[in-house]
């Protein structure tokens, strides 16, 4: 099986998205996104791929639609978590939202990458799971102050399944 890792920008709140569009243009963020996705495999909901409104370059799509007709001329459709998880191909892929799949998927995480944008967003419509400490242990951060290109302080961290006691 191959690491699933989910990857995220959220608010301080937890906001990923309003009437199925980002909150946000940050640059910094879109560079940390492109190093870590770029030759991997990821995998989007539809909603996800049409506020995008294309395949992302250099990675193989993979989009998880209800819709059994549908199809994408430069993406797999699959018709759910576990088709799309079974189709990536390498030892490491990335899921990359919305907010549906990460809750499907956070079960499944061996890693989740957050950028926590460091602003409250009041009226979102879409959010990113708890993340709760007892399953997750943050392993790595980078903290980014605002700057002209990017209008909120940024903080990327990682984020590991903490070991569990085998014996319970």
């Amino acid at each position: 099986m191959p690491e699933i890792i989910l990857i995220v920008a959220q608010s301080d709140n937890r906001a990923i998205g309003r009437d199925n569009q980002m909150l946000w243009h940050l640059p910094r963020d879109l560079q940390h996104f492109k190093r870590h996705t770029l030759g991997h495999p990821v995998i989007m909901g539809r909603k996800t791929y049409d506020s995008i409104s294309r395949a992302l370059p250099g990675r193989q799509n993979l989009v998880v639609s209800r819709n059994p007709v549908l199809t994408l001329p430069d993406a797999t459709v699959c018709p759910n978590l576990p088709a799309a998880l079974a189709a990536a191909q390498g030892d490491t892929l990335y899921i990359i939202g919305g907010s549906e799949l990460y809750h499907r998927a956070m079960p499944l995480a061996d890693v989740l990458l957050v950028t926590h944008v460091h602003t409250t967003i009041a009226d979102a419509d879409r959010f990113f799971p708890l993340i709760d400490p007892a399953v997750w242990r943050e392993t790595a951060r980078e903290e980014h102050p605002a700057d002209a290109r990017n209008p909120y302080a940024l903080t990327f961290c990682r984020y590991d399944r903490a070991a569990t006691n085998p014996a319970g």
